[in-house]
C-alpha cells in the first residue's frame, strides 16, 4: 500500500473513531446529540426549499435516508482527506478534524432541546480520533521513510528494507485494529441508545381508552376495491412521513405532559394520566402533507383516537384578541394553526391512537395533532408537548419562518391510481382518489385527451373530513391516451386548472397520466 493509501486509511479509521466514541458518549446525553444526527438536523433546517422539496418529490419518505448516506459519503472523502494531509510534523488533518468537532458541537447544542452536555459526543469522539490519528501516523511516516526501491528495480536484500516492511504491516494491523474499534463502538452506540431510549416496549403495552361511541365502521360503499386504488383507510406502515426529524423523538408517557399557555386566563398542564380520565372520541380524517406534487402520494386516511382541541383549549380561556395556536414538538418543531380551526366544532384532535393502536413511534406517539382542512406543516404537530395561544402577529412558526404561507387551508384535489401503463383495448376502469377536507367532494370528472368533461362514479363519502374514491368506465380504444381528472368541492367550487408549485401554500393543477391502449 502506498504511502497516501496508508495515510487515508488512518484517517478514515480514525474519523470512524471519532464518530463511534461519539455514538457511545451519546447514550446518556441524547439521540440528537451525535455528530451525524446535530449536523444532519441542522442540514435539513438550513436547506434551501427548493433543494427541500426536490429531494422530497425525488425519494419521498426515502429522503432522511439518503441524507445520511450523502453525509457518509462526504464524510469518507473528508476523512481520506484528513489523514492524506496529516504528517508527524505537519498536523493538518487533526486540525480539519478539530474543525468538525467545533462544528459538530455547535450544531448539538444549537438543537432545541439541547444544553451544554450535547458538545460532549462530539467534543469526546474528535479528541479520541485525533489521538488516534497522531498514533498512527508517526508509525505510517517511519514506514514509508523506511526506503523503498525504486520504480523497476529489485528489493535490497537489507536490514532497513525488512524493517520497513515490518513496520508497514505493523500500520496496516494498527488501521484494521483502529477499524474494528470504531465499528464496534458505533454499533455499541447504536444498540445501547436504542434499547435505552426506544419506548416501542412501551407502547405495545399501552392500551388505548374506548370511546363512549365509536366510529361506524367504514360503510362497504366507500371503498371500491378496485385493483391499483389506493384503500379508503390507509395501513399504518403504508402512511406517508414527511417531518423534520432525523431521529425520531422516543417520548415515554411517564414523562410527556401537554401544556397549554400563553394569552389564556387559565394555564393549564396534562399529563398521560389526566387524558385516561376524559371522554375520548374516534374520527377518520384524511391528512394531506404541503409537499405533496399533483397526483402525489404525500397523502393518507386513518381512524383518529383522541380528544377533542376545543374542549381542551376552551378549559384554558384563551383571550378574544387571541387567533393562533403554535404548537411545540418535543424536538423542537413548531406549527401555527388559526385557533379558529381548532375550535369551530370540526374534529380537530389531541390523537393518540390510528387504526385501532397506540400511533406509531414515527407518527408521533404518545401524542399528535390531527386537524381536518389544513396541510400539516401547519396543523399535524407530532410528539406534541405544548400549545401556546397566541397571535399570528406575534409569532411564527418553523415553516412560516421560511417563507411559507401562515394558514395552510387545504385544496381541493384529485388523483389518477389507475391505469398506468399499457392496457388492452376495451373496457378500462380509471379510479382514483378525491380530497377535499372538510369541505367534501361533490362531483369527480375525467377528461380523455382533449375530450369533454364527463362524470365519474362516486364512492360513498363517510365524512367530508376524509378523501373519496371515485371510478369512471372507458371504452379504450387503441393509441396513446392522456387522462386528466379535477374534482368539485362541497361548496361548488371546481378544483383549479392552474398550476402552481408546492411553495408556499401548496399544489394546485390537474393530475394527468398517459397510457398506452395496445
Amino acid at each position: 500500500m502506498a504511502g497516501t493509501g496508508l495515510r487515508a486509511a488512518c484517517g478514515l479509521v480514525s474519523a470512524g473513531l471519532a464518530l463511534g466514541v461519539a455514538e457511545l458518549v451519546s447514550v446518556p446525553v441524547g439521540a440528537g446529540s451525535a455528530p451525524l444526527s446535530a449536523l444532519g438536523s441542522t442540514m435539513v433546517d438550513h436547506t434551501p426549499d427548493g433543494v427541500r422539496e426536490w429531494a422530497i418529490d425525488t425519494f419521498g419518505t426515502n429522503d432522511k435516508s439518503v441524507l445520511y448516506l450523502l453525509m457518509g459519503v462526504a464524510a469518507l472523502i473528508v476523512a481520506a482527506c484528513v489523514g492524506a494531509l496529516e504528517r508527524t510534523a505537519r498536523p493538518v488533518g487533526s486540525v480539519v478534524l478539530g474543525l468538525f468537532g467545533i462544528a459538530a458541537a455547535w450544531a448539538a447544542v444549537e438543537r432545541p432541546a439541547a444544553d451544554w452536555t450535547w458538545a460532549l459526543p462530539s467534543v469526546i469522539g474528535v479528541a479520541f480520533a485525533i489521538v488516534m490519528l497522531r498514533w498512527l501516523i508517526r508509525r505510517c511516516d517511519v514506514a514509508v521513510s523506511g526506503g523503498s526501491p525504486a520504480q523497476g528495480s529489485s528489493p535490497p536484500k537489507s536490514a532497513e528494507s525488512v524493517a520497513a516492511q515490518v513496520d508497514r504491516r505493523q500500520v496496516v494491523r494498527g488501521i484494521a485494529g483502529v477499524g474494528v474499534l470504531a465499528v464496534a463502538a458505533g454499533i455499541a452506540g447504536r444498540m445501547l441508545g436504542a434499547s435505552v431510549r426506544s419506548v416501542a416496549a412501551e407502547r405495545a403495552a399501552v392500551r388505548l381508552p374506548t370511546p363512549p361511541v365509536p366510529e361506524a365502521p367504514v360503510v362497504p360503499g366507500a371503498d371500491l376495491r378496485i385493483p391499483g386504488l389506493a384503500p379508503y383507510l390507509t395501513p399504518a406502515s403504508d402512511f406517508y412521513r414527511i417531518d423534520t426529524a432525523l431521529t425520531v423523538p422516543q417520548v415515554s408517557t411517564d414523562g410527556w405532559s401537554l401544556r397549554i399557555h400563553g394569552m389564556v386566563d387559565r394555564e393549564i398542564r396534562l399529563d398521560y394520566a389526566d387524558l385516561a380520565r376524559r371522554r375520548p372520541v374516534e374520527r377518520m380524517v384524511t391528512l394531506t402533507c404541503v409537499s405533496n406534487p399533483i397526483g402525489g402520494d404525500l397523502i393518507g386516511n386513518a381512524r383518529w383516537l383522541g380528544y377533542r382541541l376545543d374542549e381542551l383549549i376552551a378549559e384554558a380561556r384563551p383571550h378574544p384578541d387571541a387567533d393562533m395556536v403554535l404548537s411545540r414538538s418535543a424536538d423542537g418543531f413548531t406549527a401555527g394553526s388559526p385557533l379558529a380551526a381548532l375550535t369551530d366544532g370540526r374534529d380537530a384532535l389531541l390523537a393518540v391512537g390510528m387504526n385501532g393502536e397506540p400511533l406509531p413511534v414515527e407518527h408521533g406517539y404518545p401524542a399528535r395533532l390531527v386537524v381536518p382542512g389544513l396541510y400539516g406543516y401547519v396543523s399535524a404537530t407530532k410528539w406534541v408537548t405544548e400549545l401556546e395561544i397566541t397571535r399570528f402577529d406575534r409569532a411564527q412558526a418553523y415553516w412560516t419562518r421560511r417563507g411559507w404561507s401562515a394558514r395552510g387551508p387545504i385544496k381541493t384535489g384529485t388523483r389518477i391510481d389507475t391505469p398506468r401503463g399499457t392496457v388492452r383495448a376495451g373496457a378500462v376502469t380509471i379510479a382514483g382518489v378525491a380530497w377535499a377536507q372538510h369541505r367534501g367532494i361533490r362531483a369527480v370528472e375525467v377528461q380523455i385527451d382533449n375530450g369533454p368533461w364527463q362524470s365519474a362514479h362516486l364512492a360513498d363519502e363517510p365524512s367530508i373530513d376524509t378523501w373519496r374514491q371515485w371510478s369512471f368506465d372507458w371504452d379504450a380504444a387503441s393509441g396513446t391516451h392522456t387522462i386528466r381528472a379535477r374534482s368539485t368541492d362541497g361548496t361548488g367550487e371546481v378544483q383549479t386548472a392552474e398550476v402552481a408549485d408546492v411553495i408556499p401554500d401548496g399544489a394546485s393543477g390537474y393530475p394527468s397520466r398517459t397510457v398506452r391502449v395496445g
